[in-house]
């Protein structure tokens, strides 16, 4: 049950930073913290993996400064968001098990953090009468948020 709420809220990091998950995921593999083994997943654990999507969840987090970035919620953007949650929510299914009970919570979590991020980021944005310091707490609440998750699994 652990690993189930564990991959809905990794999910939900998705849906606050797309690729934040997926890093987190895939650096827990390859610490060891999870086991993806010889599953098709397994690529998460290896020594580069972690390193390029750590690489692509920094330019997303510098991206996301710029004024040009589109809205979360438009199709392509969302749907990355529903993909990365059920890869990264998948992985943590997977190491117990139940891969598909994790991916869906993984798209579950992706879609509260999507929908429920943009709505507390906007209130903040309007809180602060400007949006960075509500995108630099999003991040923030993103990367810890990560780090507990997959940390919690030891």
């Amino acid at each position: 049950m652990l690993l189930i709420l564990s991959a809905l809220l990794i999910g939900v990091v998705a849906g606050l930073r797309t690729m934040t998950a997926p890093a987190a995921v895939s650096w827990a593999a390859f610490l060891g913290l999870i086991d993806l083994g010889n599953t098709w997943l397994g690529f998460l654990s290896h020594p580069y993996t972690p390193w390029v999507l750590t690489v692509l969840a920094i330019g997303e987090l510098i991206a996301d400064q710029l004024p040009s970035t589109p809205s979360r919620k438009v199709p392509t953007q969302f749907g990355a968001r529903l993909v990365a949650g059920a890869l990264a929510g998948g992985a943590l299914g997977e190491s117990g098990g139940s891969l598909l009970l994790g991916a869906v919570a993984g798209i579950l979590g992706a879609v509260l953090g999507t929908l429920g991020g943009a709505a507390i980021r906007s209130r903040l944005a309007d809180a602060f009468g400007r949006d960075r310091p509500a995108a630099l707490i999003e991040d923030a609440v993103a990367i810890l948020g990560a780090v507990l998750i997959v940390s919690v699994l030891t």
